[in-house]
Formats: structure tokens, sequence, C-alpha cells
């Protein structure tokens, strides 16, 4: 048996060593996800397990990206936050040529993949939207320092940076040959001065998951109810709502249809019933909520627009390009709208 990407014989080796059965490795299959990161499911001594390793050509910090990853997952256990059980880690580069660690298979399905019939009535979706906020809910009322995460992340100053890290990278992309300049993407100065000027001046610190959506959830294949959060590779402790703000920043409107690519979208519930429902899971008070959702059009804006900037200096595919920075432009619109009216109105 082969992959690339871990060499099984010496897989097995840690496990013996781990007590984590014995024998080969079999029934190895690759798992699609939403990052480039591997994700592997096999069978050892009648168990089923999923590894999770940085790609095959890991970046600088994919490393340390796994062992933030299986340290959140270790802290996980035993908390109402649904997620995948973390089986064992492995921190010594040297076994399969990067950290990776082994967590309990995930029987479900991620929406953005289709979905069942199961799952195609309005009552199932109305479930599965509220669902996905008492995920995000039951991260955001844990106690990161109670769960031993102290130095998980910067919270001093952890709003103050929001918005000049991002412009400092939306002004990067002027390197780029051939990026056209933000004047396209429509008064970003306008909503970055706003987000300035009306920053919530204090917060509670809490877990973040860093990248909260559909995408990066399973539902449970027998109802609406989520089976776990996945890819926690921005997970950092600072202000949780941000999360709330990106959820809304990327979910569609009454006249935007199913933007995700999920299909039929006909239940799912509007983004005031979103919040209303995250209020009602007693977690955190939501009264500056246009704040995050206006910076997470801002945020997303910007890195959508970096595909773009990549696409015109012929750096990545010039189709892809163009779809993101109409999607860049439709978020700057929707934050200038949210700035004018107001994120529930």
């Amino acid at each position: 048996m082969g992959n690339s990407a871990v060499d099984f014989d010496r897989l097995a080796g840690w496990m013996d060593r781990e007590g984590l059965g014995s024998g080969p490795v079999t029934d190895a299959v690759r798992l699609a996800g939403g990052s480039q990161n591997v994700l592997l499911r096999f069978t050892r001594s009648g168990r089923d397990y999923v590894l999770r390793r940085p790609p095959e050509h890991p970046r600088a910090n994919s490393n340390e990206t796994m062992r933030r990853e299986a340290r959140l997952l270790a802290a996980l256990r035993d908390t109402a936050v649904p997620h995948a059980q973390l089986i064992a880690a492995c921190e010594d580069e040297s076994v399969i040529g990067a950290v990776f660690y082994l967590m309990e298979p995930i029987e479900g399905f991620n929406p953005q993949n289709g979905l069942p019939e199961t799952h195609r009535t309005a009552q199932v979706q109305h479930r599965m939207g509220f669902a996905l906020v008492e995920g995000l809910a039951a991260l955001h009322a844990l106690d990161p320092f109670a769960l031993g995460l102290d130095d998980f992340g910067k919270v001093e100053g952890f709003l103050d940076r929001q918005v000049p890290r991002w412009q400092s990278q939306l002004d990067g992309y002027n390197e780029l040959p051939g990026w056209t300049g933000s004047e396209e993407l429509g008064q970003v100065a306008e909503v970055a001065g706003w987000l300035d000027a009306n920053r919530p001046e204090t917060f509670v610190p809490g877990i973040l998951h860093g990248d909260y959506h559909l995408a990066n959830v399973m539902y449970r294949n027998d109802g609406p109810e989520l089976a776990a959060i996945v890819d926690w590779e921005l997970a950092t402790i600072g202000d949780p709502l941000i999360d709330l703000g990106w959820l809304l920043a990327t979910w569609p409107g009454e006249a935007d249809g199913s933007m995700l690519g999920i299909e039929p979208w006909n239940g799912f519930p509007a983004s005031a019933e979103l919040v209303e429902h995250y209020v009602g899971c007693g977690t955190r008070q939501v009264d500056r909520i246009d704040w995050y959702a206006i910076f997470g059009c801002y945020k997303l804006g910007i890195l959508l627009e970096g595909t773009h900037a990549r696409a015109c200096a012929g750096k990545a595919p010039r189709d892809v390009g163009e779809r993101l920075h109409r999607r860049a432009q439709w978020l700057f619109a929707r934050a200038r709208r949210w700035i004018g009216e107001g994120v529930l109105a």
C-alpha cells in the first residue's frame, strides 16, 4: 500500500509504541477537505482512524498549525462543542515527515458537497441553521483559561489590530503587477474608517474558530444536528464575536439565493433569526453585532481580492480571480449598505 503523504510502515511503528492496535494499516482512503491539508481515513486492528497532516509541500508554519489544532482538540474533549475526538498526536516530524494527529472519524456530510434528500425540506434546513449557531455558541461559552489555553492567542489589543492588519494585506497587493487597485472594490477607506471609529472598546476573551461557516461543519446523516465543527487551523483566543460576524458576512440574504453553493436553499433562517437564536443560547451580548458583521465583510473581501490580484499577475487562474473579485465587490457593497441601514434591518 502506498500514499505519498504517509509512510504506513513508519506510521504503524509509531502506533505500536502508542498502543494503538497492531498489524498493518488497511483500507486507507484520502478524504476531501476544505484545505490543502491531508486527511486520510484508515483501519487498524478493526478500528477506524482519520489522520490529519500538513500538505505534502508544507508551508513554513504548517507543522506548528498541526500542533495548535491537536492542542485545541485535546482541550475540547468533554465539552459540549461538536468536534472530532482527538486520539493521539505526534510532534516528531521524523515519523512521517510532518507533525500529524489521529482523530475519530465523523459520520456525516458537509452541505456544500451536496444535500441528501432527507435534508432538503424547509423544516430540516431551518433547524440546520439553528444547529450551526448552537455549535458556535457552545464554543464561545468556553473559558479558554480554564482549559489551559492561556497562551493560545494574544488577547491584549486584539480588536485594535484587526483593521490595520487587513489594510496592510490589501496594500501588499500593490506589489503584484497588473492589479488594478482597490478602487474597483468601492470605498474601502470608508468602510475601514467606520470600523476604526466604531470599534468596540472591550470584549470578553474566548475561543474563536476563525473561519466559521457552512463549509467548515459536518451534519449528521440522520438529522439536522451538527456532527462536528471541522478545520480548526485558524483558531485562536480573542473576541469570539468575530466568528458570528463572519457567519453573517457569508450568509445569503433574501435576494442572494444559494450563493454558498447549497441547493436547494429553501428553509435556512434569515440573518436576524441566527442572531436572535445565538442570543437565546445565553452566551454573549450582541448589541454591537453591526461592527462584527461589517468587519467580516471587510476582511473576507480583502482575502478574496488577493486571488484576483494574483490572477492579474498571472499567478492564479484568471476566471477564478474575476469571480472572487466580483464577490469582493459584493461584500464591500454589503458592508456599505449595512453601515447605512444596519445589519439586521
